[in-house]
């Protein structure tokens, strides 16, 4: 009886002290991380005007996501992505941000806009949780750098510079206007403009602005055309550079017309139709279409198995970039997940090729938090983007 007791106190000994082991690993798990999961959390433009932006960017990033947890998940744990819609509006990013934080989400991602930006990133730093991959270029999230902040693509003065630089030195066109939305994104763009000018000694011909996400852009039009500029650079969605288009060629005001990848380019070829032919817009990731490219062939084949009904384009493809990003600094952070791990896994990748190009590494570090700065200029013909390296094919005909 005293061995059989014996017996029982040892097994019931050891039973304790695995459940108190499995309930130990259990509570140092995050936030929004447990023996099978991991939550990440979005928010962006999943309805209002602009929602096609949003909602490419998050068919690219689920369409990663599943990939990889049919081969297994991040060491065992499966990715769950929760995307709430904040409409690309400020008004309701606190709101967006705060049912993440009711989610306990472990980590932030795919979000998209320059206005809405600025208001979440000081959210996510006070709560000292990592958000990878925003679809804006704004300066203001480079520099100074963040440390809860990871960039993906190329900035809005990358853009900008390789605009004017091809402008001024390659067309020899030396004067520039800009019509631009009275929002964060608006004065982001214009200061890369500015700032790429500058380098030229030379400034803006004209600026007007108009009401963010309105089709209200006559008095823009007419402001910036009266300063006869050769080259113009058109910033908002595509809800708002397609009626500025429309309305300038309207008038019969056909100077060069540029704008940056925010824009979501298939997006406004649909809109704007012929008005958009002849556009330049420059890109932060290859053509979707060019598909010798491995990491470009890839995101078709995981779209169309993944999210058959969608259609390839720049912006899913942006999206599905910045899930790989978030993918492999998961996997480098380890199975003890935590917060800080994630960061600085992102900041163990350098020269990271993903099939995107010889000029499209990844090169991240603790002093630097953009993963790329090439950029690529295209310009709208016969409805498709197309890529070019000589400028004086984008002047126009």
């Amino acid at each position: 009886m005293k061995k059989d007791s014996s017996r029982s106190v040892v097994l019931y000994s050891a039973v304790c002290l695995l459940l108190m082991t499995a309930f130990s690993a259990r509570a140092q798990n995050p936030p929004g991380v447990s023996e099978k999961t991991i939550l990440i959390g979005s928010c962006s433009a999943l309805e209002g005007p602009s929602h096609s932006l949003g909602v490419e960017t998050v068919n690219g990033a689920n369409a990663y996501f599943s990939s990889v947890n049919e081969e297994g998940g991040v060491n065992g744990r499966k990715l769950k992505l929760i995307a709430y819609d904040d409409s690309y509006d400020p008004a309701k990013t606190e709101t967006c941000f705060n049912r993440l934080m009711d989610d306990k989400v472990f980590a932030l991602g795919f979000f998209v806009g320059t206005p809405t930006a600025v208001k979440y990133v000081p959210l996510a730093e006070s709560n000292k949780i990592p958000v990878i991959g925003l679809f804006t270029g704004a300066q203001t999230l480079y520099t100074p750098l963040r440390h809860w902040i990871v960039n993906v693509r190329a900035s809005y003065y990358d853009e900008t510079r390789e605009q004017m630089d091809g402008v001024w030195d390659k067309l020899g066109y030396h004067n520039v206007g800009v019509i631009y939305p009275e929002d964060a994104f608006g004065a982001a763009v214009l200061g890369g403009v500015k700032e790429a000018l500058k380098t030229h000694g030379a400034e803006p011909v004209k600026v007007a602005s108009y009401e963010r996400q309105t089709a209200n852009v006559g008095g823009a039009i007419d402001t910036v055309r009266a300063a006869k500029p050769q080259a113009v650079v058109v910033v908002g969605p595509p809800n708002t550079v397609a009626p500025i288009l429309k309305q300038a060629h309207a008038k019969g005001w056909k100077p060069l017309f540029l704008t940056v990848s925010f824009v979501g380019t298939d997006e406004l070829i649909l809109e704007a139709g012929d008005d958009a032919e002849g556009v330049v817009i420059t890109q932060v990731v290859p053509p979707y279409y060019l598909t010798d490219l491995k990491g470009v062939a890839l995101y078709r084949r995981t779209l169309s198995k993944y999210a058959p009904s969608a259609r390839p384009n720049f912006v899913s493809l942006e999206g599905f970039v910045d899930a790989v990003v978030m993918v492999e600094g998961l996997k480098r952070a380890g199975k003890e997940l935590s917060r800080e791990g994630l960061i600085h896994g992102i900041e163990s990748i350098h020269e990271e090729d993903l099939g995107l190009g010889s000029q499209l590494k990844l090169n991240y570090s603790a002093r630097s938090h953009k993963g790329f700065d090439h950029v690529i200029p295209t310009v709208v013909r016969g409805g498709r983007a197309v890529p070019f390296t000589d400028w004086s094919t984008a002047a126009p005909k």
